[in-house]
């Protein structure tokens, strides 16, 4: 039977993967999908409402508000659906995680955003900033503006 080598392969390819994550730099414009996508929909939602304006109610300018307000929705849910289903994700990372290094699970009064700004924390922090959010209701900038040692998230969609 032939040997085979085991590679060390990364998880992200290289060129996905900015040089080094911060508080400045860990927010994500995806080009293609924010302005390449979203301007054209914003584009045929004005066109199609001026034609209404200007031609009356007929069925094409009905049709064209129809189809660019259906177009928007899409590019609104397709979004939200995305990073409901990562917030998801996150909570149930970051609970585990809590749990592994407190024995328990996270704390009831702390907030969706709260969650997810504090994932950025390395665990040697993570313990004492949550405990510091819980107690001063810190806000997700100010979260992030406590860490001291970034845990950089390059598995994000």
């Amino acid at each position: 039977m032939p040997q085979f080598q085991k590679k060390n392969l990364p998880l992200v390819k290289k060129a996905h993967i900015m040089q080094e994550q911060n508080f400045k730099n860990h927010s994500k414009i995806v080009v293609s999908f924010h302005l390449v996508n979203f301007l054209p929909i914003l584009a045929s939602l004005i066109l199609s409402v001026g034609l209404l304006i200007t031609e009356g109610i007929t069925l094409i300018s009905c049709f064209a508000v129809c189809v660019a307000l259906s177009l928007g929705l899409l590019f609104y849910h397709v979004r939200t659906f995305g990073l409901g289903n990562q917030d998801r994700i996150i909570r149930a990372e970051e609970n585990f995680r809590c749990y592994r290094l407190t024995g328990k699970e996270l704390d009831s009064r702390l907030t969706k955003s709260q969650i997810i700004a504090l994932r950025f924390a390395v665990d040697s922090e993570y313990v004492a900033l949550m405990e510091k959010t819980i107690t001063q209701n810190l806000g997700v900038k100010e979260i992030k503006e406590s860490i001291q040692e970034w845990r950089a998230d390059y598995h994000r969609i």
